[in-house]
């Protein structure tokens, strides 16, 4: 604890924590103003979640500390996992809350893109540790010489992240990236994980995973994007019982378990995971048709798809700061987008703009955002 008598003063290890920008712009916005910002589905609840929840009856009690066994067993079957290869979560974050408490101690250092989820360094500060930020490949891709160029600078690198495909940007990885930063991570004895938590929301193919590589490391996953249920809560882990052994008692002692109704309601949803999935991508198709269209509408040519998730990853007009063009985007033209510095300072020349919602407000979106890069 820090402080200078005047009171109690937060541990010194939160100095760096910010709000969020994304957050931030947000809860200032208009009331009119169209949601571009915010990274969830803008669909209903499917329905098997629904039923689950509806049906909720009698004794609401705390469950074990790993989560409800069948629920273990449905997210291990979908990916050809053992159930004892399962962390269950509140959240994909809470699992990395959990392992980043768990494998990083106090001047440790934890590899992050850059740009990247902005919880990433945070969570690593969080323990104390110090997040080393790693550059992507000139598309966003994952690029296996930068990292191991970060990796070389981070001799105390206790762990390693990626995200594919990634938030903000939408982009992939090979599954050669993937095995050479799997190889690096081995080698030095550093746990990757990796975030696969948008790669079953797809308009193309799926995209490689890291379990198409290796056997090693972690992989995250959750309900909260392609399964439809961010409010749900629930989210995984996927790897080695010795790796999840530390981060489950770090979470139980956390959260103590999962609420059992999410957990019912996202096994009802792994249970019926090809109608949910299958949904989830025809909602993802109607309205990247709305966002590219009227992309294509008002800036003359259609912006390529991402490899996963809902994200525009859109260069800023030459010289903007990117905090004041999107408060005057907000402010004038009603629409929320998130400045790429949020995510690292390499993506302070873009934003981030979500397509997630509903089409028609979609579409309403591009409208207004267009005249600000035509006179920016």
């Amino acid at each position: 604890m820090s402080g200078t008598g005047a009171g109690p003063a937060p541990a010194d290890r939160l100095s760096h924590l910010r709000p969020s920008p994304i957050r931030a712009i947000a809860e200032g916005a208009p009331a009119d103003a169209v949601p571009m910002g915010l990274g969830e589905p803008g669909w209903d609840l499917p329905a098997p979640a629904a039923e689950a929840l509806a049906s909720v009856a009698g004794p609401c009690a705390y469950g074990p500390n790993a989560g409800l066994p069948e629920l273990q067993e449905a997210v291990g079957a979908f990916h050809g996992e053992p159930a004892a290869r399962v962390l269950l979560a509140c959240g994909s974050q809470g699992a990395l809350f959990a392992l980043v408490q768990a494998w990083a101690g106090p001047g440790d250092e934890v590899l992050v893109p850059d740009p990247g989820f902005l919880a990433y360094p945070a969570l690593a500060r969080m323990a104390g540790a110090v997040p080393v930020p790693y550059a992507l490949a000139p598309d966003f891709s994952l690029d296996p010489g930068a990292f191991a160029e970060a990796l070389d600078r981070a001799p105390r690198a206790r762990l390693a992240l990626v995200n594919h495909p990634g938030n903000p940007t939408g982009a992939g990885a090979s599954r050669e990236a993937l095995a050479a930063v799997a190889a690096a991570c081995e080698a030095r004895g550093v746990l990757l994980v990796s975030d696969e938590v948008y790669r079953d929301l797809h308009l193309g193919p799926r995209a490689p995973g890291l379990r198409d590589v290796t056997a090693g490391g972690v992989v995250l996953g959750s309900v909260s994007k392609a399964w439809g249920a961010p409010g749900l809560r629930v989210g995984w882990a996927l790897g080695a019982p010795e790796l999840l052994a530390p981060a489950r008692l770090v979470h139980a002692y956390m959260v103590t378990a999962p609420a059992r109704t999410s957990q019912l309601a996202a096994l009802a949803l792994l249970r019926a995971s090809g109608a949910v999935l299958a949904e989830a991508r025809a909602h993802l198709q109607v309205r990247w048709e709305a966002f590219s269209g009227a992309w294509a509408e008002a800036f003359g040519a259609a912006p390529a798809p991402g490899a996963g998730g809902f994200y525009h990853w859109q260069p800023l007009p030459p010289g903007a700061d990117p905090m004041a063009f999107c408060l005057r985007l907000r402010d004038e033209g009603r629409v929320i987008v998130v400045p790429g510095h949020a995510f690292g300072e390499r993506g302070r020349g873009h934003v981030r703009i979500s397509y997630a919602g509903d089409p028609g407000r979609i579409r309403e979106g591009v409208a207004r955002l267009a005249p600000f890069w035509r006179t920016a």
